[in-house]
């Protein structure tokens, strides 16, 4: 008899079944603040951005969601047309077109960033500190296997 009720559950489903506390506070936290059109998968570009500056390419993004550039570029459309980003030439080369926030976009990302660490704090209490370290450290782990 297993000792606990997720000893018997598969880890992509455990992964699948966590990820969704996630994705609900990240939804709650766009709707209360006027973000409710973002379109699905695009708190991923956007944080992106946020965490990371301006987007150059669209291969890392496609291959973060594991879909197409053109996918992705169908994605930036939308969040230009909502005005969470915009195209501006390159620095240095004006040719070059990078995709990044505007202002909207900055307060959608401190929006879903506000969000995200709630649940970690909500998760720490659980499982304490160390125990969100681990979980880091391990998911890192799995991540590196792709």
């Amino acid at each position: 008899m297993p000792s606990h009720w997720y000893d018997d559950v598969v880890t992509p489903a455990l992964l699948r079944s966590g990820s969704r506390a996630y994705g609900r506070a990240i939804r709650a936290a766009c709707a209360a603040h006027g973000f409710d059109d973002m379109p699905r998968h695009g708190t991923w570009v956007v944080g992106g951005i946020a965490n990371n500056g301006p987007l150059e390419g669209l291969g890392t993004v496609a291959r973060g969601l594991g879909t197409s550039k053109q996918a992705v570029s169908q994605l930036v459309d939308a969040l230009v047309l909502r005005g969470y980003v915009e195209r501006v030439p390159a620095t240095g080369d004006r040719r070059r077109v990078v995709v990044d926030l505007t202002e909207r976009g900055r307060a959608a990302a401190t929006a879903t960033r506000a969000a995200t660490e709630s649940v970690d704090a909500a998760l720490a209490e659980k499982i304490g500190r160390p125990g969100v370290s681990r979980l880091r450290s391990a998911l890192a782990a799995l991540a590196e296997l792709d």
